[in-house]
């Protein structure tokens, strides 16, 4: 518990990977008001889109027209994912100054997600990173399946370590543990983020959790008692992996936010306003809100 931060940041991936699992395409202008809100909600992170091909997310066709119209304020870092150079150079065109990556901790779920083992996912980002390093542009590594997958089931710690080591070694500022299907418990969390730690800094370190089980928070308090302060959570717990079957969603923003002002950590977030957008984001959607908090508060 001696490990436990004071403060904690957290990566609101709401418009991003909350939004890229809705069946119907969001207006670009709900999406667009939505991240508006979140900066003003006190959030210092908050992904903004993906310049991945339309073919592959269709409900991320108008990155660039999202990126353009957002008010940047200041303070507040905007990350984008780009999937390979092209990625790159579109989210560059448009002012982009942080980046995020991606690859697996499993074969299976590599393979069947982008058609390449882990080792070359990696190799096909190699020439981002060196564009970004010259470019003085930060890069964030983001690895799935950390806790398990839908075609391999268990994922080897050791791949996760392994995985982690890569990305940080390449340049990686920051390397988020992504548990995709929602599928670990937090002893299996604390071993997995442990195991890491060894070979990554725990500054360097963040998680990522889905609630498929509602094992979530509990995950990130165990995850928090080694030293974490770096969580991923999104808004009204919109979203999910368009390619893991049973990835219900991720951790809702607000109930994250809550645990944590509970327990005397500080976010730098106003409760009132992000469980207001949580609402707002929610009724634009056609679906209730997720957050239990919100639910509690309205």
């Amino acid at each position: 518990m001696n490990a436990m931060p004071n403060q904690v940041r957290i990566v609101e991936v709401g418009a991003r990977d909350g939004l890229q699992n809705e069946k119907t395409i969001v207006p670009t202008q709900v999406k667009i008001e939505l991240i508006d809100r979140l900066s003003d909600s006190g959030l210092q992170t908050i992904e903004a889109t993906s310049f991945v091909s339309p073919k592959w997310i269709p409900q991320l066709a108008d990155a660039a027209d999202v990126y353009t119209a957002i008010k940047k304020k200041p303070g507040v870092r905007y990350p984008v994912l780009v999937p390979n150079l092209q990625g790159y150079e579109r989210a560059r065109a448009v002012g982009a100054t942080e980046v995020a990556i991606f690859a697996a901790a499993s074969e299976a779920f590599s393979r069947k997600n982008i058609n390449a083992s882990i080792d070359e996912s990696i190799e096909r980002f190699l020439p981002v990173l060196e564009r970004a390093q010259a470019d003085h542009v930060a890069v964030r590594g983001y690895i799935s399946t950390v806790l398990g997958c839908p075609y391999q089931g268990e994922v080897p710690i050791a791949d996760v370590v392994r995985v982690a080591k890569r990305l940080r070694d390449l340049g990686c500022y920051e390397i988020s543990l992504g548990d995709t299907i929602g599928i670990g418990t937090p002893v299996k969390a604390r071993a997995m983020l442990a195991a890491v730690a060894k070979q990554v800094p725990m500054a360097a370190l963040a998680v990522h959790f889905h609630d498929t089980r509602g094992q979530a928070l509990a995950n990130i308090l165990a995850c928090l008692e080694l030293g974490v302060a770096v969580i991923d959570a999104s808004v009204s717990g919109a979203g999910g992996c368009p390619y893991a079957h049973g990835a219900s969603g991720n951790v809702a923003t607000e109930d994250v936010a809550y645990m944590l002002h509970g327990m005397g950590i500080s976010t730098g977030i106003n409760m009132e306003k992000l469980v207001a957008n949580g609402r707002w984001l929610s009724e634009r959607l056609g679906r209730a809100n997720n957050s239990k908090v919100g639910l509690a508060i309205a």
